[in-house]
Protein backbone atom coordinates (compact mmCIF):
# COMPACT_ATOMS: atom_id res chain seq x y z
CA UNK A 1 0.00 0.00 0.00
CA UNK A 2 1.46 3.36 -1.16
CA UNK A 3 2.40 5.62 1.92
CA UNK A 4 0.01 8.67 2.18
CA UNK A 5 2.14 12.38 3.15
CA UNK A 6 0.63 15.67 4.53
CA UNK A 7 3.02 18.00 2.92
CA UNK A 8 0.10 20.51 1.39
CA UNK A 9 -3.71 20.30 1.70
CA UNK A 10 -3.67 19.06 -2.02
CA UNK A 11 -2.49 15.62 -0.45
CA UNK A 12 -5.83 15.25 0.34
CA UNK A 13 -8.70 15.25 -1.41
CA UNK A 14 -11.83 17.34 -0.13
CA UNK A 15 -13.97 14.86 0.71
CA UNK A 16 -10.97 13.95 3.04
CA UNK A 17 -10.32 16.97 4.31
CA UNK A 18 -14.01 17.12 5.42
CA UNK A 19 -13.84 13.98 7.04
CA UNK A 20 -10.85 15.57 8.98
CA UNK A 21 -12.13 18.53 10.28
CA UNK A 22 -15.60 16.16 10.89
CA UNK A 23 -13.23 13.92 13.07
CA UNK A 24 -10.95 16.46 15.16
CA UNK A 25 -14.83 17.77 16.17
CA UNK A 26 -15.56 13.94 17.40
CA UNK A 27 -12.42 13.91 18.89
CA UNK A 28 -12.43 17.72 20.47
CA UNK A 29 -16.26 17.47 21.84
CA UNK A 30 -16.80 14.09 22.92
CA UNK A 31 -14.91 11.58 25.10
CA UNK A 32 -13.53 9.93 22.01
CA UNK A 33 -10.25 11.26 22.57
CA UNK A 34 -9.84 9.44 25.99
CA UNK A 35 -10.56 6.17 24.00
CA UNK A 36 -7.95 6.82 21.66
CA UNK A 37 -5.18 6.93 24.23
CA UNK A 38 -3.77 3.62 22.85
CA UNK A 39 -3.72 4.55 19.02
CA UNK A 40 0.03 5.27 19.54
CA UNK A 41 0.79 2.66 22.05
CA UNK A 42 4.34 1.79 20.87
CA UNK A 43 4.76 4.17 18.25
CA UNK A 44 7.22 6.81 17.80
CA UNK A 45 6.74 9.94 16.23
CA UNK A 46 9.99 11.63 15.34
CA UNK A 47 9.92 15.67 14.97
CA UNK A 48 13.14 16.97 12.95
CA UNK A 49 12.56 21.03 13.52
CA UNK A 50 15.20 23.01 11.26
CA UNK A 51 13.06 26.27 12.71
CA UNK A 52 11.87 27.75 16.06
CA UNK A 53 8.34 26.44 17.31
CA UNK A 54 5.58 26.80 19.96
CA UNK A 55 2.18 26.08 19.10
CA UNK A 56 3.63 23.48 16.40
CA UNK A 57 5.59 21.40 18.31
CA UNK A 58 3.55 21.38 21.55
CA UNK A 59 0.28 20.51 19.98
CA UNK A 60 2.05 17.58 17.86
CA UNK A 61 3.99 16.27 20.85
CA UNK A 62 1.25 16.23 23.06
CA UNK A 63 -1.08 14.85 20.46
CA UNK A 64 1.14 11.85 20.54
CA UNK A 65 0.85 11.61 24.21
CA UNK A 66 -2.68 11.25 24.32
CA UNK A 67 -2.76 8.68 22.16
CA UNK A 68 -0.45 6.66 23.80
CA UNK A 69 3.02 7.19 21.55
CA UNK A 70 6.38 9.03 21.87
CA UNK A 71 8.13 11.47 20.47
CA UNK A 72 11.74 12.59 19.96
CA UNK A 73 12.82 16.03 19.08
CA UNK A 74 15.73 16.57 16.41
CA UNK A 75 17.31 19.63 16.08
CA UNK A 76 19.65 19.60 12.51
CA UNK A 77 22.61 20.88 14.86
CA UNK A 78 22.65 17.89 17.15
CA UNK A 79 22.33 15.28 13.91
CA UNK A 80 24.45 14.63 11.55
CA UNK A 81 22.56 16.72 8.72
CA UNK A 82 24.66 19.04 10.54
CA UNK A 83 27.66 17.65 9.22
CA UNK A 84 26.56 16.91 5.63
CA UNK A 85 24.58 13.81 5.86
CA UNK A 86 21.83 14.21 3.07
CA UNK A 87 18.07 14.18 3.73
CA UNK A 88 17.71 11.33 1.42
CA UNK A 89 20.08 9.12 3.59
CA UNK A 90 18.65 10.70 6.91
CA UNK A 91 14.99 9.94 5.83
CA UNK A 92 16.21 6.47 5.37
CA UNK A 93 17.47 5.98 8.44
CA UNK A 94 14.82 7.70 10.40
CA UNK A 95 12.08 6.17 8.61
CA UNK A 96 13.35 2.05 9.45
CA UNK A 97 13.02 3.13 13.20
CA UNK A 98 10.41 5.83 13.55
CA UNK A 99 6.21 5.43 12.56
CA UNK A 100 5.73 8.34 11.60
CA UNK A 101 8.12 12.17 10.46
CA UNK A 102 7.19 15.18 11.25
CA UNK A 103 9.59 17.98 9.31
CA UNK A 104 9.85 21.73 10.22
CA UNK A 105 12.06 23.31 7.47
CA UNK A 106 12.75 26.68 5.38
CA UNK A 107 12.77 25.36 1.52
CA UNK A 108 9.95 23.24 0.61
CA UNK A 109 11.88 21.45 -1.71
CA UNK A 110 13.46 19.46 1.68
CA UNK A 111 10.51 18.28 2.84
CA UNK A 112 9.89 16.71 -0.74
CA UNK A 113 12.75 14.91 -0.64
CA UNK A 114 12.41 13.72 3.06
CA UNK A 115 8.91 12.07 1.83
CA UNK A 116 10.65 10.94 -1.01
CA UNK A 117 13.00 8.37 1.16
CA UNK A 118 10.53 7.83 3.88
CA UNK A 119 8.84 4.47 4.64
CA UNK A 120 6.41 5.86 6.56
CA UNK A 121 4.21 9.22 6.44
CA UNK A 122 5.41 12.35 6.57
CA UNK A 123 3.78 15.85 8.09
CA UNK A 124 4.47 18.95 6.98
CA UNK A 125 5.20 21.21 10.36
CA UNK A 126 5.95 24.19 8.34
CA UNK A 127 7.52 25.47 5.03
CA UNK A 128 8.35 28.55 3.63
CA UNK A 129 6.02 27.94 0.56
CA UNK A 130 3.11 25.95 2.66
CA UNK A 131 1.62 25.42 6.69
CA UNK A 132 -1.51 23.05 5.92
CA UNK A 133 -1.37 22.13 9.37
CA UNK A 134 -2.58 25.68 10.20
CA UNK A 135 -4.83 25.67 7.87
CA UNK A 136 -7.23 22.50 9.40
CA UNK A 137 -7.15 24.02 12.85
CA UNK A 138 -8.46 27.55 10.86
CA UNK A 139 -10.98 25.64 9.03
CA UNK A 140 -12.11 23.99 12.12
CA UNK A 141 -12.32 26.50 14.02
CA UNK A 142 -14.57 28.62 11.68
CA UNK A 143 -16.61 25.30 11.34
CA UNK A 144 -17.40 25.15 15.35
CA UNK A 145 -18.04 29.11 15.34
CA UNK A 146 -20.24 29.76 11.80
CA UNK A 147 -20.65 26.41 10.64
CA UNK A 148 -19.48 25.00 7.05
CA UNK A 149 -16.74 27.10 4.90
CA UNK A 150 -18.27 26.21 1.91
CA UNK A 151 -18.90 29.50 -0.22
CA UNK A 152 -18.09 31.75 2.93
CA UNK A 153 -16.15 35.20 1.82
CA UNK A 154 -12.76 35.11 3.60
CA UNK A 155 -10.15 37.77 3.34
CA UNK A 156 -6.51 37.65 3.85
CA UNK A 157 -4.70 41.21 4.69
CA UNK A 158 -0.72 41.04 4.44
CA UNK A 159 2.12 39.52 3.47
CA UNK A 160 1.44 36.82 0.74
CA UNK A 161 3.63 33.95 2.92
CA UNK A 162 3.01 30.61 3.47
CA UNK A 163 0.20 30.33 5.19
CA UNK A 164 -1.69 32.66 2.87
CA UNK A 165 -0.10 29.94 -0.08
CA UNK A 166 -2.53 27.48 2.21
CA UNK A 167 -5.14 29.46 2.44
CA UNK A 168 -5.34 29.77 -1.54
CA UNK A 169 -5.10 25.82 -1.59
CA UNK A 170 -8.00 25.86 1.44
CA UNK A 171 -10.29 27.49 -0.82
CA UNK A 172 -9.74 24.96 -3.88
CA UNK A 173 -10.27 22.55 -1.41
CA UNK A 174 -13.18 23.64 0.56
CA UNK A 175 -14.71 25.90 -1.94
CA UNK A 176 -14.57 29.37 -0.68
CA UNK A 177 -14.20 32.46 -1.94
CA UNK A 178 -10.63 34.19 -1.03
CA UNK A 179 -10.20 37.73 -1.34
CA UNK A 180 -6.04 38.77 -0.94
CA UNK A 181 -4.95 42.30 -0.25
CA UNK A 182 -1.05 42.42 -0.40
CA UNK A 183 1.08 45.42 -0.81
CA UNK A 184 2.43 45.33 -4.25
CA UNK A 185 5.31 43.08 -4.76
CA UNK A 186 4.22 40.35 -1.62
CA UNK A 187 1.68 38.64 -3.60
CA UNK A 188 1.48 35.11 -3.35
CA UNK A 189 3.51 32.98 -5.59
CA UNK A 190 1.47 33.00 -8.92
CA UNK A 191 2.37 29.62 -9.95
CA UNK A 192 0.35 29.02 -6.50
CA UNK A 193 -2.19 31.38 -8.10
CA UNK A 194 -2.56 29.85 -10.89
CA UNK A 195 -4.49 26.80 -10.05
CA UNK A 196 -6.80 28.73 -8.14
CA UNK A 197 -9.42 29.77 -10.67
CA UNK A 198 -12.55 31.76 -9.74
CA UNK A 199 -11.78 30.92 -5.88
CA UNK A 200 -9.38 33.54 -5.58
CA UNK A 201 -9.33 37.44 -6.15
CA UNK A 202 -6.04 39.15 -5.76
CA UNK A 203 -5.80 42.73 -4.79
CA UNK A 204 -3.43 45.60 -3.37
CA UNK A 205 -6.57 47.43 -1.08
CA UNK A 206 -7.36 45.92 2.57
CA UNK A 207 -11.03 47.69 1.97
CA UNK A 208 -11.76 45.94 -1.17
CA UNK A 209 -10.72 42.86 0.37
CA UNK A 210 -12.68 43.04 3.32
CA UNK A 211 -15.54 44.42 2.88
CA UNK A 212 -19.00 42.19 3.65
CA UNK A 213 -16.13 38.92 4.65
CA UNK A 214 -17.14 36.80 7.11
CA UNK A 215 -13.50 36.13 8.18
CA UNK A 216 -10.64 38.06 8.14
CA UNK A 217 -7.09 36.69 8.27
CA UNK A 218 -3.81 37.75 8.16
CA UNK A 219 -0.28 36.93 10.07
CA UNK A 220 3.10 38.06 10.91
CA UNK A 221 5.18 40.28 8.41
CA UNK A 222 8.38 38.88 9.12
CA UNK A 223 7.89 35.46 8.91
CA UNK A 224 10.88 32.87 10.31
CA UNK A 225 13.91 33.64 8.65
CA UNK A 226 12.75 36.41 6.25
CA UNK A 227 16.14 38.67 5.64
CA UNK A 228 14.26 41.42 4.60
CA UNK A 229 14.79 44.30 6.79
CA UNK A 230 11.89 45.09 9.29
CA UNK A 231 11.14 48.49 9.03
CA UNK A 232 11.46 48.54 5.40
CA UNK A 233 8.45 45.98 5.73
CA UNK A 234 6.60 47.92 8.66
CA UNK A 235 6.62 50.87 6.06
CA UNK A 236 5.60 48.82 2.84
CA UNK A 237 2.80 47.18 5.20
CA UNK A 238 1.70 50.80 7.33
CA UNK A 239 -1.69 50.43 5.70
CA UNK A 240 -2.21 46.80 6.01
CA UNK A 241 -2.86 46.48 9.99
CA UNK A 242 -5.98 44.84 10.63
CA UNK A 243 -7.42 47.55 12.69
CA UNK A 244 -11.42 47.90 14.26
CA UNK A 245 -11.93 50.38 11.27
CA UNK A 246 -10.87 47.99 8.94
CA UNK A 247 -13.11 44.99 10.66
CA UNK A 248 -15.83 46.99 10.74
CA UNK A 249 -16.00 46.61 6.36
CA UNK A 250 -16.58 42.99 7.11
CA UNK A 251 -19.79 41.25 8.47
CA UNK A 252 -20.69 42.14 11.53
CA UNK A 253 -20.50 38.96 12.90
CA UNK A 254 -17.07 38.60 11.20
CA UNK A 255 -14.38 36.06 13.00
CA UNK A 256 -10.61 37.39 13.05
CA UNK A 257 -7.87 35.15 13.04
CA UNK A 258 -3.87 35.00 13.35
CA UNK A 259 -1.82 31.93 13.45
CA UNK A 260 0.50 33.31 15.99
CA UNK A 261 2.55 34.52 17.06
CA UNK A 262 1.34 37.96 16.76
CA UNK A 263 3.16 41.68 17.00
CA UNK A 264 0.28 43.87 18.27
CA UNK A 265 -0.25 47.06 16.84
CA UNK A 266 2.37 46.36 13.24
CA UNK A 267 -0.16 43.54 11.15
CA UNK A 268 -3.12 44.01 13.87
CA UNK A 269 -4.40 46.26 16.12
CA UNK A 270 -4.45 45.13 19.96
CA UNK A 271 -8.09 46.01 19.89
CA UNK A 272 -8.69 43.85 17.50
CA UNK A 273 -6.60 40.33 18.57
CA UNK A 274 -7.77 40.77 22.52
CA UNK A 275 -11.65 41.93 20.93
CA UNK A 276 -14.75 39.94 20.75
CA UNK A 277 -14.61 38.97 17.15
CA UNK A 278 -11.21 37.23 17.95
CA UNK A 279 -11.03 33.52 17.49
CA UNK A 280 -7.07 33.03 17.86
CA UNK A 281 -6.98 31.07 21.11
CA UNK A 282 -9.51 28.59 20.29
CA UNK A 283 -7.77 28.60 16.59
CA UNK A 284 -4.61 27.72 18.20
CA UNK A 285 -6.00 25.30 20.61
CA UNK A 286 -7.42 23.42 17.73
CA UNK A 287 -3.78 22.78 16.53
CA UNK A 288 -3.84 19.81 18.89
CA UNK A 289 -7.28 18.43 18.23
CA UNK A 290 -6.87 18.84 13.62
CA UNK A 291 -3.42 17.14 14.35
CA UNK A 292 -5.05 14.11 16.37
CA UNK A 293 -7.76 13.86 13.53
CA UNK A 294 -4.54 13.95 11.12
CA UNK A 295 -2.55 11.25 12.61
CA UNK A 296 -5.26 9.18 13.32
CA UNK A 297 -5.66 9.05 9.24
CA UNK A 298 -2.40 8.83 8.42
CA UNK A 299 -1.45 5.51 10.55
CA UNK A 300 -4.71 3.98 10.27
Amino acid sequence: MSIQHFLTLFDLSSNELNSLIDRAQAIKNTHEANNLGTLMSGMTMVMLFEKASTRTRVSFEVAATQFGGHTLFLEPQHSQLSRGESLADTSRVVSSMADLIVMRTSAHDRILKLAEFSSVPVINAMSDSYHPCQLLADVLTFTEKKGSIRDAKISWVGDGNNVCHSWINAAIRFNFDLQIACPPGYEPDPNILEVANNRVTLMNSPNKAVAGSDLVVTDTWNSIGNKVDKAIKRQTFSEFTVTNSLMELAHEDALFMHCLPAYRDEEVSAEVIDGPQSVVWEEAENRLHAQKALIEFLIT
